[in-house]
This record gives structure tokens, sequence and C-alpha cells, in this order.
């Protein structure tokens, strides 16, 4: 009996340890790695880039004279390289090794071409801070062919008398306009510049500007309700 007795024991035994799980090995994990974050020169593999911005000549005298407020923002702030090229009649920027960010030189490119096409620096600036502005160009004779008096009288009813009209649209939809000839520049952002290109078209196609005020005026109200 106490033969069994230990066999029994023994075999119990032997059940519990071979059921008992087996203990696996922990797995070591590599840590995790810590990148710094890329500079500007490094991220296009230490290429430096450029941009060219023609300057038209009626815009040269008044380039001369801002040159110090364009250059300021431009290498000071944005870390970008600036020159005016005399013999090309162009401003050429180029990144630095101390550049924050790629996207810098787009900005400074376009800030330089909205000067150039007629805005003032203190509201070409604002692309410089922004990054949903936009410029937006385009030609009377895109909207309707007009030909002497005739488009002589559809530029004078887009500027109003001493400029009425045209700072009504602009106060309204929050852009700004420039009308160069036949040319019309505009600068804002998407939806406003598509508010105030509907009311220039207006006006070019001949709607009295009483009208386009109206207009202007429910449209800037559902804007102002949407926002």
């Amino acid at each position: 009996m106490q033969n069994l007795s230990t066999e029994s024991g023994a075999t119990a035994m032997d059940v519990e340890t071979s059921a008992a799980p087996s203990r696996q090995p922990s797995v070591q994990f590599a840590k995790k790695p810590n990148f710094r974050p890329l500079k500007a020169h490094e991220i296009s593999d230490g290429q430096i880039q450029f941009r060219k911005i023609p300057v038209p000549p009626h815009r040269y005298t008044p380039l001369k004279k801002a040159w110090l407020e364009i250059y300021t923002p431009i290498y000071d702030e944005m870390k970008i390289d600036i020159r005016m090229n005399l013999k090309a009649r162009r401003v050429e920027l180029k990144t630095r090794r101390d550049t924050p960010d790629v996207s810098n030189l787009q900005k400074c490119a376009d800030f330089v071409h909205a000067f150039t096409l007629g805005f003032d620096v203190i509201d070409a600036v604002a692309m410089l801070r922004m990054d949903e502005l936009y410029v937006e160009s385009f030609e009377i004779k895109d909207v309707k062919t007009l030909k002497g008096e005739h488009l002589s009288r559809a530029i004078g009813r887009l500027s109003g008398k001493g400029g009425k009209t045209k700072f009504a649209i602009e106060n309204a939809t929050r852009t700004r306009i420039v009308i160069a000839e036949t040319k019309i520049h505009m600068l804002g952002s998407f939806a406003n510049i598509k508010v105030a290109r509907d009311s220039l078209c207006s006006l070019i196609l001949g709607s009295p500007a009483a009208k386009v005020y109206s207009k202007l005026r429910s449209v800037t109200a559902r804007l102002a309700e949407r926002f």
C-alpha cells in the first residue's frame, strides 16, 4: 500500500511539473530612434534653391524707393538672401543654411511678384505672414471683347469716380485690387477673390454700380455668417 501511494504521489508530481508552462526568454526590443529634425538645406540634400523675379520697367523706380522695406522682412525674418540684378533687371532670391523652412523661399517670391504687379508693400507683405493669400490676374478681354471708347468706359466703371467703386469692392471683400490698363490683379483669400472677381466681371459686362453694390452686400453678409 505504501509503495502504491508513493508511486501515485510521484506520478501526480510528474503531471503537475509537466503541466506547468515553460518560461520563454523575454524579448529585448530595440530602442526607438530619436532623430533630430532636418534643417531646410538638409531636406534639399544641401542644394541651394533659387527664385528669379523679373521687374517690369514701370516698377523699377518704385522698387528702388521701397527696397529697404522689401529687403528687411525677407532677409531678417524669413532668412532668405535677396539681391537686385541690375544688368538682368530682376530680383534674385536664395536659401541659406539657417533658413527655417523651405517654403519661405516661395513665400518671398510671391511677395516680390505681388509688388511688381503694383500692390503696395504694406499689402503684399501679408503674403509672408499668412498662408491662405493668393494673387489672381485676368484681362478685360477675357470677360468681354471691348475696343476703343467701350474699353475706356469699362475701365472707368471698374474704378468709379475717384476710385470709389474699387475701394468699395476692396473693403467689402477684404481684398486688394490693382487695375493696370486692361489687366486686373487681385490679392486675397480664395473665397474673397471669387466674390471680388464676380463683382468686377458684372461691371465689365455693363451692370450699373448700384446693382453690383446691393449684390455685393448680400454676398458678403452670407460670407460673414459662414465664418
